[in-house]
């Protein structure tokens, strides 16, 4: 403290030096009492100055602890990454101060899980932002009472029904069921493989070990692929516990993957001979309910579980899937339950799609509140689960790169680290766009395989626009694009896109149900009924 004391005495003037030189002889100290009058000459003027000065040390002082703290900030962001380095792979030479400055992550970054909460609890906050929430939420009511309003003039009589939702919702118990042996087998196969790949081995034992762990795995994969698209077409399954039983499938294969090639690589390529510590089965079990696709030993926690907010969010959930019936009974049944039987038409395709965009953009907005918010935060708060970022704000998107980027961040974090920066490795560092497009193909495929699972039939409108239109407009309309004209121009596109998806496939689903197959081909299963359908 010694040296910065003699250093503000210097900058203020007021040296050593300056301190221990006596007065002049005959001459009174400044400010002195003993000269008439002093008091009152100097005394305002010294005033002003010790004032002026001591807001420049205190300015001086702060500048300098913050740029302190932010370099002790960059350097403690910087080693908390260096201490989680890739397995298999060296750890990248990035520099510290480069991090905040680099927008395209580098070959071989991992994801760091941090103690944050979702963007819109912290939106929530904000009184302006909860309006937005209420209008929504007014806006169920409208939709409530007008059914209700409908009803009573009509029959006479209140009769609030959900045929629609019990439809969707059939046989949801048989859904359930198939759902314990998927569990099942993703609880055992991959952890039980793993631990046989660990235990000490040598010579053919190794190679056995290997060859029975991969015939389990493709045991596994076969349950999860067969098992479930056997029982929806068995069984008939209607769309919503079908949702269930595809989301499960391809959350388990996801999840099993990433478990398996973050521990694997270590396991593989110990020497022979020598056991590896495997990762705990509490951890694994942890890790097939939390809200994440990135497998990790540990994750951070939050030091309580909030039950009130976990009824809250359950309870939103709930409320959007009765939001979603109302929107498809009132906007989107009326339009095209009787469209096949009319001739088809340039004209009517094109109003079918203008009048699917407002439901269109309601379902895309219910989806994303009620899964990736509150059925997320739900399961995070349960578990104590502490990252909740699982998406970003992608409204305030002037770019589709940045679009897809913040969306799902749960999803997007596994494609970016097993399919975009694999396929980037293999490709030696180079080709980021082929490794971008892999990204979208996969993606498109399983968006696609999604849909036929659900709806029941195969008609690649998901496809086309995801791997088409999405990849061009990912590759034109990238991240130097900025302006509010800008977001205008991604919320048309989602719009329209909205549109032409709701319409085509609520078509194609009326069609098949107007005008059945006389005769099962493989051609009428994947040709569109609703362009021939005519009654």
């Amino acid at each position: 403290m010694e040296p910065r004391a003699a250093q503000l005495r210097q900058r203020g003037g007021l040296g050593k030096e300056q301190e221990d030189q006596p007065c002049r002889e005959g001459e009174p100290r400044s400010g002195s009492a003993d000269r008439p009058g002093n008091n009152e000459t100097h005394r305002g003027p010294d005033l002003v100055q010790w004032t002026r000065h001591m807001q420049a040390v205190k300015t001086q002082l702060l500048e300098q602890a913050q740029g302190q703290l932010t370099e002790l900030l960059d350097r403690a962001m910087w080693e908390a990454v260096q201490s989680y380095p890739p397995q298999g792979g060296p750890m990248p030479s990035i520099p510290a101060g480069s991090l905040s400055k680099t927008r395209e992550p580098s070959l071989g970054k991992r994801k760091v899980f941090i103690i944050r909460k979702s963007l819109l609890d912290e939106l929530m906050e904000v009184q302006h932002f909860r309006t937005i929430y209420h209008m929504f939420i007014a806006g169920l009511c409208v939709f409530i009472i007008s059914t209700l309003a409908i009803d009573l003039i009509d029959e006479g009589r209140l009769m609030l029904e959900f045929d629609l939702l019990i439809f969707n919702f059939g046989q949801l118990p048989l859904a359930l069921m198939t759902w314990v042996p998927m569990f099942l087998s993703t609880l055992l196969v991959p952890y039980q493989t793993l631990r046989l790949w660990a235990r000490p081995q040598a010579g053919g034992a190794r190679m056995l070990r290997v060859a029975l762990g991969c015939v389990l795995l493709a045991a596994h994969t076969a349950v999860l692929g067969i098992l479930p698209v056997h029982v929806a077409v068995e069984y008939q399954l209607p769309p919503a516990s079908r949702c269930v039983l595809v989301f499960e499938q391809v959350r388990f294969l996801m999840k099993s993957y990433s478990f398996l090639r973050e521990t694997v690589p270590g396991t593989l390529g110990t020497g022979r001979g020598e056991g590896v510590r495997t990762p705990s089965f509490s951890s694994y079990l942890y890790f097939l309910f939390c809200p994440t696709l990135i497998y990790r030993e540990t994750y951070p926690r939050t030091p309580n579980v909030r039950w009130n907010y976990v009824a809250k969010n359950f309870a939103q959930a709930l409320g959007c899937v009765l939001y979603a019936c109302f929107i498809l009974g009132r906007l989107c049944v009326p339009v095209f339950a009787n469209m096949s039987r009319e001739p088809f038409s340039t004209r009517a395709l094109v109003l079918s799609v203008m009048h699917a965009t407002l439901p269109g953009i309601f379902m895309l907005l219910l989806i994303f509140f009620a899964f990736l918010h509150c059925w997320l935060n739900a399961f995070a708060e349960m578990l104590r689960f502490g990252d909740r970022m699982f998406y970003r704000d992608w409204w305030n998107s002037t770019s589709f790169s940045n679009y897809y980027r913040t969306w799902n961040v749960v999803v997007h974090d596994w494609l970016y680290s097993y399919v975009y920066q694999d396929a980037l490795w293999l490709l030696g560092g180079r080709a980021r766009g082929a490794a971008m497009l892999s990204v979208f193909l996969v993606s498109a495929l399983v968006h696609e395989y999604i849909f036929c699972f659900v709806l029941g039939f195969f008609y690649p409108v998901m496809l086309v626009l995801f791997l088409v239109f999405g990849g061009l407009l990912n590759f034109t309309m990238h991240d130097q694009h900025t302006g509010p004209a800008w977001n205008v121009l991604i919320w048309t596109m989602l719009f329209l896109g909205q549109g032409i998806l709701v319409s085509l496939y609520c078509q194609e689903w009326y069609a098949r149900r107007h005008c059945p197959l006389t005769q099962t081909t493989f051609w009428g299963l994947v040709t569109p009924r609703s362009w021939s359908c005519h009654t």
